[in-house]
């Protein structure tokens, strides 16, 4: 760690993963595969944990951050003592704010012109324990929060090496992470006032 692109072959994927993971490496065999045989121009970004407006909060389906969003939100609309988080905590990720994944996706369209993976990430890594406690701050959340240790923390550890796509087209992220939260907290909150209108 952090993961290079070198390593996408090391191993069968972490278990939680495996299935997804496996699809990814397929299609990046697929596009490798069209190039050569057909000179179809494409490429292959591998983008971390992805966060921001516009992403789902449905319990059902959501990721971790707008997951945790709502789930204080709620707890404070409700007063609610304590909120629930899955795991230890320990576990540590890496996220990339939606619009700087929208800024390397066309860096790379505009000037990568390679079959080799290049992983798109913010060059941060935050443990979910620590996730937790600055999105409860920024919704403004004072309960207590209780970590349910029969849920899986998944991967120990997800970060992503993203020399390559600084070396190769000239991306780095921009959006400090506790901004993009926070821009993403208050997106949720007025599409919450909005729904309800």
């Amino acid at each position: 760690m952090p993961f290079e692109e070198e390593a996408l072959w090391n191993g069968y994927p972490e278990e939680t993963n495996a299935p997804y993971g496996l699809a990814k490496k397929m299609l990046l065999v697929q596009g490798q595969a069209y190039r050569e045989q057909y000179g179809f121009d494409t490429i292959y970004l591998l983008p971390t944990n992805l966060y921001g407006p516009g992403d789902s909060f449905d319990p059902a389906s959501s990721h971790v951050i707008p997951a945790l969003i709502r789930k204080f939100t709620e707890a404070k609309e409700h007063h609610a003592p304590q909120v629930s988080a899955w795991g230890t905590g320990s576990a540590t990720r890496e996220f990339l704010y939606v619009d700087d994944a929208a800024e390397g996706i066309v860096l790379a369209t505009e000037r990568y012109e390679k079959s080799d993976p290049v992983n798109i990430g913010s060059g941060f890594e935050i443990s979910i324990k620590a996730l937790t406690e600055m999105i409860a701050e920024i919704v403004g959340y004072e309960g207590e929060v209780v970590w349910d240790h029969s849920k899986p923390d998944g991967q120990p550890r997800r970060a992503l090496d993203t020399s390559r796509a600084r070396e190769q087209f000239g991306f780095q992220a921009t959006t400090g992470f506790r901004e993009g939260l926070e821009r993403t907290v208050r997106w949720y909150e007025q599409a919450r006032l909005t729904q309800s209108e």
